[in-house]
């Protein structure tokens, strides 16, 4: 039986506890998808911490940790500055998080894209130190050879088309892809060129809606959408964005709450009554028996 890991209310300590259910694995995220329909779509959120694992991963089928935490987490202006070491480090404490979801991990930018040698050596090291199932990694047709001496080998890859973060430069920003008759078909040959290539699913972000939808009905694997179409196989979100963080979020992303306002309003409310010596009260205070 897997483990999960839980805070210890008396130590603060993560202290493993049996889970109550098995990991999902890689083959049963294909198998979701049956004669290229998806009934039940996939929830795919992503999680940095392992406490942030523990909350979502109840509710998600697959936990990504996104190299978007360099802005998320570290303030960084873009994906692009993120390191292996940052990547290893947050993947090995979501998985020590969770115990149902799929984890996938993000291979940063400059660590495969070189060669397939490069790729397998950067995947291995990412799975072998952080327990992760699977690796996410940026390109389509492109990285197609690189894809299937990953999958050839072990490796599950989660593949990445459309609007690619870490190719922000040479896209010249983060506007939706697809606008050009070209364009429309370059995405539809990358979705088609991961697939044969043997990713177990493809993220497909920033693209115009009919690109997402002929996609997900041209191909075998599981469609992930951000910013794509709910006809999409799952939906995949930046948590923090989601949960309302941050003031600026993509177009594509519905904020269902107001997490960061809630923080505001409650650090406001210490701060008053540290000011006020009203905390700590009797309660918080040790007393002589």
């Amino acid at each position: 039986m897997s483990t999960t890991f839980q805070l210890d209310t008396a130590t603060s300590r993560a202290n493993p506890t049996p889970a109550p259910m098995k990991r999902l694995t890689v083959p049963a995220i294909q198998r979701r998808k049956v004669e290229g329909k998806t009934e039940e779509p996939l929830v795919m959120l992503t999680a940095y911490t392992a406490r942030q694992a523990q909350i979502l991963d109840p509710h998600c089928d697959i936990l990504l940790v996104g190299d978007s935490l360099g802005q998320v987490i570290y303030g960084l202006p873009s994906t692009l500055p993120v390191t292996l070491d940052m990547m290893i480090a947050h993947g090995a404490a979501v998985v020590r998080g969770s115990y149902h979801s799929v984890v996938v991990v993000d291979l940063p930018f400059g660590s495969y894209e070189q060669s397939p040698e490069q790729a397998f050596a950067t995947a291995s090291r990412v799975m072998a130190e952080t327990g992760c199932a699977a690796v996410k990694l940026e390109g389509g047709a492109v990285m197609a050879e690189t894809i299937e001496f990953l999958s050839r080998r072990g490796i599950p890859v989660m593949a990445h088309v459309g609007l690619t973060p870490q190719a922000v430069n040479a896209l010249g920003g983060y506007a939706a892809r697809g606008r050009s008759q070209e364009e429309h078909a370059k995405i539809l040959a990358d979705g088609a060129a991961v697939a044969e290539a043997g990713a177990f699913a493809v993220v497909v972000e920033g693209v115009i809606e009919e690109i997402a939808i002929a996609l997900t009905q041209s191909v075998e694997i599981p469609t992930i959408g951000i910013g794509g179409s709910a006809r999409c196989d799952g939906q995949v979100l930046v948590t923090e964005d989601m949960l309302g963080m941050f003031e600026r979020v993509p177009r594509f992303v519905k904020r269902y709450a107001d997490l960061a306002g809630m923080i505001s309003d409650t650090v406001a409310k210490y701060a008053e009554e540290v000011r006020a010596r009203t905390f700590p009260g009797p309660e918080q205070t040790y007393q002589p028996k």
